[in-house]
């Protein structure tokens, strides 16, 4: 007859356990596991010893506040030979005696979340179950050990902004493992609404990372719920901050959380993508943030952009946007409710710009699916495959109120970028979206997606050549020429109205105030002539003007008195931030006490005033951001610096997140890569 274990008291060897399930980062004062991997416990028992084959052990796992087996959310087991990593199972691995090491493993499909245990009569224990992309029968499962140490276990990286032909990486603190991130991720997840209405079916979805990602897309924004982040694109920012100030996703979470889950004010779409990102890879989700260069904001499904712009070349504001770089994120993982073809890396957006389903979220849609035009998929490739694919059309407007068509190539979709494997460098992944521009594959995804607006494209009079070209030093503080470049390829002469205008410009398309103008009435080239037109931008000018993007939209307007037609050509250029420059003095050891040497050239020609240098790195400032004030103003040419001293806590390669602001330069970031020594 079968004897049940009589339990006295338990160790749920933590050290051992989050070390051994790659969660120690988490801290060893409790046990976080990973699914379909066996964990050990020891069992001190108060009477008798365990007998292989008399005795018994029952031992139930619960999730969620309803659980049940039907959805998953419980399973019962005894005791077996051995530990089967299938299911949920328990088998003991120690000799006999009254300490008994019991191996106990989750199903790699069971729901994630906070679990209790319930061994026998006496024994009650509490755990936290993620995904486990290290497990071949998770549907996170990741065969790529440099993979996961980059999409899972990096708790820092590089978010990439600036413009097509300038990206500028931004340095971000993901900070999924430091100290309470884990449970601030887990109570998001019971925020969210379908767990407000029937938590005991939502636990059970759970077990799910397509229906999770698809969660986490929502609660990131709170546009219908009580989520993390309140979006603002335009005017200032009152009552939070700007997008700009964050350094990292660990102070939104924690302010989410202590301000009794009221929106943190205020996230644009790297700073949702980047929060986004900290929670996939918190529980477990192999999870990048990608970004789209001139990405097509596209609300009417159509796969085209109308643009209008008046006759000096202006952009007339509409709903749909050309945004110069729009970040999302993409996170891996089967699709077992699609073809086979279609598991990896699944592209979801945070950041509330159309509904789905009656709700602001986005995706998860197989990047694979956008690639080959499949856009009866789930969810969302339409807008996706908008966002890399549309079309840009523009109308000119005339003071008469008709309208003319205007010659203007906007490759939508470009560089679309993410931090490398183990490396700051950035890696290009055009081609995991799309075709070769011009390839027979790209036109029959056009056929597919039933994109017929690329599909009649022709080309348009090569006869005028419009181009607007830059120089390489474009610092902001600078006074600069930026060039419109007309050539005539016709074999006629040729007479011109050239406008030539520049603006502020936010990353998402809004218009700010004229940074300089140019209306020349009587351009006139001989065949094959090429005639440069330069526009000189000043710093008193744009000074004033430019957001903290610090980008200025470069229009050129062409108009042919012969033809009639009318060319168009837009570019964004950025303007450098000076370089902050980082050295570390001291060996970097963890646990012992470093100071960073932290130096910025004012580039201005105007002092600055309040200056205040801010780093943030994960495992390197104990989760908190560390300011230091200058007491005086830098003047003109001069060197901001300080010192500033922390505490490293773990060994290994950390990035230090440095963030400069003054009344003049706002949310300069910089970074240095630390190799700490146990």
């Amino acid at each position: 007859m079968a004897q049940a274990l009589d339990i006295e008291r338990w160790n749920l060897e933590c050290e051992f356990n989050n070390t051994d399930h790659r969660t120690e980062l988490n801290g060893v004062d409790r046990l976080i596991v990973r699914r379909g991997q066996p964990f050990t416990i020891s069992l001190y028992l108060r009477s008798a010893s365990y007998q292989p084959g008399v005795s018994s052990l029952d031992c139930v796992a619960e999730t969620g506040p309803q659980p049940s087996e039907q959805y998953g959310t419980r399973a019962s087991f005894g005791l077996s030979a051995n530990i089967d990593t299938s299911r949920w199972s328990a088998a003991v691995i120690s000799p006999p005696g009254d300490m008994v090491t019991l191996s106990i493993c989750s199903a790699p499909d069971a729901p994630i979340g906070r679990y209790t245990l319930t061994l026998g009569r006496s024994g009650r224990i509490e755990f936290i179950l993620l995904f486990n992309p290290w497990c071949p029968g998770d549907a996170v499962y990741m065969e790529n050990e440099q993979s996961l140490a980059e999409y899972v276990l990096s708790q820092d990286g590089l978010i990439f902004r600036g413009s097509a032909k300038h990206p500028i990486p931004l340095p971000w603190n993901f900070g999924q493992f430091e100290g309470g991130i884990l449970d601030v991720c887990l109570r998001i997840l019971d925020m969210n609404p379908k767990c407000q209405r029937n938590p005991g079916k939502d636990c059970s979805g759970r077990r799910n990372p397509i229906y999770v990602s698809r969660v986490l897309s929502a609660m990131v924004n709170c546009n219908d719920d009580r989520g993390v982040l309140l979006g603002k694109w335009t005017d200032g920012y009152e009552g939070g901050v700007s997008p700009m100030f964050w350094r990292g996703s660990l102070e939104i979470l924690r302010n989410w959380d202590t301000q009794a889950c009221q929106p943190v004010r205020y996230g644009q779409c790297w700073v949702f993508a980047a929060v986004a990102c900290s929670i996939s890879r918190a529980l477990g989700i192999p999870c990048r943030v990608v970004t789209n260069y001139l990405s097509a904001h596209d609300s009417n499904s159509n796969l085209v952009i109308e643009r209008f712009i008046n006759e000096n070349g202006e952009l007339i504001q509409s709903k749909e946007m050309i945004w110069n770089y729009h970040c999302w994120v993409e996170s891996w993982m089967t699709r077992p409710d699609l073809k086979s073809d279609f598991n990896g890396w699944q592209a979801s957006d945070p950041t509330p710009q159309e509904k789905s389903e009656g709700v602001y979220c986005c995706g998860p849609v197989p990047v694979r699916a956008i690639k080959e035009g499949e856009l009866m998929f789930k969810y969302d490739a339409p807008f996706v495959f908008a966002e890399v694919n549309a079309d840009a059309i523009t109308f000119m407007k005339k003071k008469d109120g008709s309208t003319s068509r205007v010659t203007n190539t906007v490759a939508i979709g470009q560089k679309i970028s993410t931090k490398s494997v183990g490396s700051d460098a950035r890696e290009d992944i055009t081609h995991l979206y799309k075709y070769p521009e011009g390839s027979d594959e790209e036109r029959e995804v056009f056929k597919k997606a039933d994109h017929q607006n690329k599909l009649l494209h022709q080309q348009q009079n090569q006869g005028l050549h419009l181009a607007v070209k830059v120089t390489s030093d474009m610092r902001k503080g600078c006074d600069f020429d930026v060039f419109a470049v007309v050539t005539n390829n016709t074999q006629s002469d040729k007479k011109c109205r050239l406008v030539f205008g520049s603006c502020a410009v936010s990353y998402n398309g809004f218009l700010g105030g004229n940074c300089g103008f140019k209306d020349l009435l009587n351009v006139e080239l001989a065949p094959g002539a090429e005639r440069r037109v330069p526009l000189r931008l000043n710093y008193s000018k744009y000074g004033g003007l430019v957001t903290e993007d610090n980008l200025i939209r470069l229009a050129a307007l062409l108009l042919d008195y012969t033809t009639k037609e009318t060319i168009l050509t837009v570019r964004n250029i950025v303007l450098e931030n000076p370089e902050i420059k980082v050295r570390i003095l001291g060996e970097p050891k963890e646990n012992r006490k470093l100071a960073a040497e932290i130096t910025l050239q004012n580039p201005l020609p105007e002092p600055l005033e309040n200056c205040c240098f801010s780093i943030e790195g994960a495992n390197l400032t104990g989760g908190n951001v560390i300011s230091e004030s200058l007491s005086s103003s830098v003047g003109p040419g001069e060197d901001a610096k300080v010192k500033i001293y922390f505490t490293p806590t773990h060994s290994g390669l950390r990035k230090l997140v440095v963030d400069f602001d003054s009344n003049k330069l706002c949310h300069v970031k910089g970074y240095r890569n630390v190799i700490i020594g146990k």
